[in-house]
């Protein structure tokens, strides 16, 4: 899907080469570049491979890069590798890599939204994500609002936030002097509504384009 609209945006084939050939996985730290080419050599093409080292010690980090010739390729690879790889598309080299580090590893270690694939991995924790997740502070409602530099198909948005149970509408609205997107998305619990947020916000769709995602005061206590 992603390689799909990412063409059809008319990037420049260098650009879309670039997001949609270089797969970042977890590795364990005694592998080196020739255990990590070996390992993803059977879904396509590899160009090169690369592990992160510890720049003091010169050790693994346990994480490397793999960049094959076709995005085609890349997608195979996150999509048939083993799930302790946690492969995702990496994201492109001008992003520093420490910041990449940090985003994966924060990503990544919770309930899955895998880098910019899909689906959503939903497990039992979720149920309890409300009440778990003690860095919430500002007012939550069943009720989010969306906002995109590029506008919103509505059944490509609507698919996106079916992911997390409890959708019960989503409607897109257009500035006619901008080009921005804007939608409104209401779940039937607090509770989805939370665990949308924060699986979503700043989520890259298409790739390169990050949502913002905030709560909308939907009338109810949030209190509750």
């Amino acid at each position: 899907v992603f390689i799909a609209q990412s063409r059809a945006s008319g990037s420049h084939r260098d650009v879309e080469d670039e997001e949609l050939t270089r797969i970042f996985v977890m590795i364990p730290k005694t592998y080196t570049e020739e255990d990590l080419r070996e390992k993803f050599k059977m879904y396509g093409d590899i160009e090169y491979c690369s592990i992160i080292k510890n720049k003091t010690t010169g050790e693994s980090k346990g994480l490397g890069y793999v960049r094959y010739l076709k995005p085609s390729q890349a997608a195979r690879a996150i999509e048939e590798c083993d799930r302790s790889y946690r492969a995702i598309l990496a994201e492109p080299k001008n992003k520093s890599s420490e910041s990449f580090e940090h985003d994966y590893y924060s990503n990544s270690m919770r309930p899955e939204l895998r880098g910019n694939t899909l689906p959503f991995c939903m497990q039992p924790e979720f149920c309890g994500f409300e009440k778990a997740d003690t860095r919430i502070q500002e007012p939550v409602s069943k009720r989010l609002s969306v906002v995109s530099r590029l506008p919103f198909i509505q059944e490509q948005l609507f698919a996106l936030f079916d992911l997390v149970p409890g959708l019960e509408y989503c409607d897109v609205q257009r500035d006619p002097h901008t080009n921005s997107g804007y939608a409104v998305i209401q779940y039937s619990t607090a509770a989805s509504a939370i665990y949308a947020k924060y699986k979503l916000h700043g989520f890259e769709y298409p790739p390169g384009n990050r949502l913002t995602v905030i709560f909308l005061e939907d009338g109810n206590d949030s209190s509750e």
